[in-house]
């Protein structure tokens, strides 16, 4: 700022010339001028002194800080949680952090709130009696969930309160921002229901299946009891409400429980033909020996039957064993989407291969040769061999399914036909053991929190799980620049003004 004021003193006015009588006054007149600097254009000097400041201004980054508005934590509760009575281990943390200034939401649909009437009537010793018509545990995809809400809610605390159940975790975990702070609850209950049934051939017995699922693992068992269909009396089962056996008029039946969904009696038996030409004899051979021995694990008898020509198209069957290099007719595998489950081995050519079967057995199963039916073409795999290659594969398609046996049971291929584990393997695909659906309501199997959370994102201190407000900033140079161009606009006026009232020069 010395700058301009250094300019101004420099360039003085020149001073006016008057005639004189003699040449000593002119030198004593300039002797007392020189004596006497005086600052003039006082005005003019401190615009220029005000330019030079504005524009280091400018150059300082100006901003104006602004208080951001408060922005309160968020509890964001699961409705499976809210149900159940695993919420008594988190209420107390709930209820101090919401004496902190945290609101409470739902982790539902738009992320509804809780009031604080809503958050009474949970009692966590009565929630069956007290539940909201509003509220309704559904299976959700808690993930998808917990990522909306922060997006939503930007910059803010979370604590998110749910149950570890599996079922309501799906697709692919998301990266969650550092605000968020996960607590999972174990589901204290187990479940038991009733998967399927069975009506035997004897009159008055039924085949139960029956389910089990506990935080750990899901598990299935079978269990024969008596049953009157004149009388559609009760059917009692440990760990299972009420079973009323219910007849139709169809001729079918029905196990209906106090609550839920009928279970219908399945009667009729398993539909298997084996078609086999002269070249897979012996193939056939092996096939028949180990179905019928697998029939025996089968709630009912199947009907089988072996044929060394092709089955007609209007005869109906629940399995096709199809045991030549011809082609599938057409019409038979256009029955494949219509419920036909069909099986085809190797084709003849194949590539020689040494390897096991990796399946738990007493005694390993050898595999001699293979076909060449690249794996992207070969469908879900069923039974693998130790080096990871499929060897038995199926492709679903609508009510049925394509398998394929990429090895053969004759003894030059495989030594799968003289195994005695192949009735069991057998067994395992034409009734796979049940398991329940990913929204079951039965499923109570249970997530680690390493498994839904990603390192740093597990639950932290009850009430310290907040994060500062960053300050909000209001840039200012642009302000200031026009403030510098305006004064140099009047300092560029100002100085004109006074070149244009200046006298002119006379000698």
């Amino acid at each position: 700022m010395l700058v301009p004021v250094a300019i101004h003193l420099w360039n003085r006015r020149p001073g006016r010339l008057v005639q004189v009588g003699s040449l000593r006054w002119l030198s004593t007149a300039a002797n007392r001028r020189m004596r006497n600097l005086k600052l003039e254009q006082w005005l003019l000097l401190l615009l220029r002194a005000a330019i030079i400041a504005v524009l280091a201004l400018a150059l300082a980054d100006p901003a104006r800080r602004l208080l951001p508005p408060p922005r309160h934590g968020q509890v964001l509760l699961s409705p499976d949680l809210l149900h159940s009575t695993s919420l008594v281990a988190v209420r107390s943390t709930v209820d101090s952090l919401r004496r902190q200034g945290y609101e409470l939401r739902q982790l539902g649909p738009g992320l509804p709130r809780l009031s604080a009437a809503q958050w009474r009537r949970f009692d966590s010793l009565a929630t069956a009696i007290n539940t909201p018509s509003d509220f309704k545990p559904s299976p959700d995809n808690l993930w998808a969930r917990v990522q909306q809400a922060a997006d939503s809610l930007p910059e803010r605390p979370l604590r998110v309160f749910t149950l570890a159940n599996q079922r309501a975790f799906q697709g692919t975990r998301p990266a969650l921002p550092a605000a968020v702070r996960w607590q999972t609850v174990p589901s204290p209950d187990s479940s038991s229901w009733l998967q399927a049934a069975y009506k035997l051939p004897t009159a008055d017995s039924l085949r139960l299946v029956l389910g089990f699922s506990n935080e750990a693992a899901t598990t299935f068992r079978t269990l024969v009891v008596a049953a009157s269909s004149a009388s559609g009396g009760e059917i009692r089962v440990a760990n299972l409400p009420p079973l009323r056996y219910e007849p139709r008029s169809d001729g079918q039946a029905v196990l209906r429980p106090e609550s839920g969904e009928a279970v219908p009696v399945q009667t009729a038996a398993l539909r298997l033909t084996i078609y086999y030409d002269a070249a897979h004899a012996q193939d056939g051979k092996y096939l028949r020996a180990a179905l019928r021995a697998a029939s025996l694990g089968l709630p009912t008898a199947p009907l089988l039957t072996v044929s060394t020509t092709p089955p007609a198209t209007n005869q109906h069957f629940d399995w096709l064993f199809w045991l030549s290099d011809a082609p599938v007719p057409a019409a038979w595998q256009g029955l494949v989407s219509q419920g036909l489950h069909l099986w085809q081995e190797a084709p003849t050519a194949g590539i020689a291969t040494e390897t096991t079967l990796a399946q738990p057995s007493a005694q390993p199963i050898r595999l001699l040769r293979r076909d060449t039916l690249k794996a992207s073409q070969a469908g879900t795999a069923l039974w693998t061999d130790g080096l990871g290659q499929p060897v038995l594969t199926r492709n679903a398609q609508e009510q049925g399914a394509h398998y394929r046996l990429h090895t053969r049971l004759h003894p030059a291929w495989s030594e799968l036909g003289s195994s005695p584990e192949l009735p069991a393997l057998l067994l395992n695909v034409l009734q796979p053991a049940p398991l329940p659906s990913a929204d079951s309501p039965h499923d109570r199997r249970s997530l680690a929190l390493s498994q839904i959370v990603a390192i740093g994102q597990a639950a932290a201190p009850s009430g310290h799980a907040t994060t500062p407000n960053r300050p909000l900033q209001s840039d200012l140079r642009p302000w200031v620049v026009v403030l510098a161009a305006l004064l140099f606009g009047l300092e560029r006026w100002l100085a004109q003004r006074r070149l244009a009232s200046s006298p002119s020069a006379t000698v």
